[in-house]
């Protein structure tokens, strides 16, 4: 069956079975690789991306879901302001140690800016919740979200 959606801006076709999830769909057959496989059961957030400007967990995503609707992954996420945003701040304040969860981490964080430009504490744990980081960055996370949503905050070795 061949499906047909836009990927960060680009008009894209596949043609394959439409029960196979978004995640593999992005990584096999278009060669975008920057969304990772984690867990394969929607829990752990490495394969996030945002359909429709939603961020949703591609491992879980068949195919046929996505048809007509436009898709941003990792590879295309600076292309907004709030995804910018997201990722000088995520250098600023050293959020990354081994890198693998940050994708998923990054696009879910991109997707609460977007529709809640000043989020408060709670907001960012539920927006960011079954985003998992194995290296424990979770303090540097929002201080990242919260700098780049212009709110200051004062945490003892955040961006040191």
């Amino acid at each position: 069956m061949a499906v047909s959606f836009t990927v960060n801006g680009a008009k894209r076709q596949v043609d394959g079975d439409p029960a196979k999830p978004l995640l593999w769909v992005l990584r096999e057959d278009l060669d975008m690789v920057g969304t990772k496989f984690g867990c394969g059961a929607g829990l752990c957030g490495a394969c996030t991306v945002h359909v429709g400007g939603e961020a949703v967990r591609s491992c879980q995503t068949p195919l046929a879901d996505v048809a007509g609707k436009a898709i941003t992954t990792i590879e295309g996420v600076q292309t907004g302001d709030a995804g910018k945003r997201i990722a000088a701040a995520w250098v600023k304040h050293d959020v990354p140690q081994c890198g693998y969860c940050q994708a998923g981490q990054i696009m879910s964080a991109t997707a609460l800016l977007a529709t809640t430009p000043r989020p408060s504490d709670a907001e960012i744990d539920a927006a960011m919740m079954g985003n998992l980081c194995r290296c424990s960055t979770y303090v540097r996370i929002r201080a990242a979200i919260k700098d780049a949503a212009g709110i200051a905050e004062n945490i003892v070795g955040a961006g040191a």
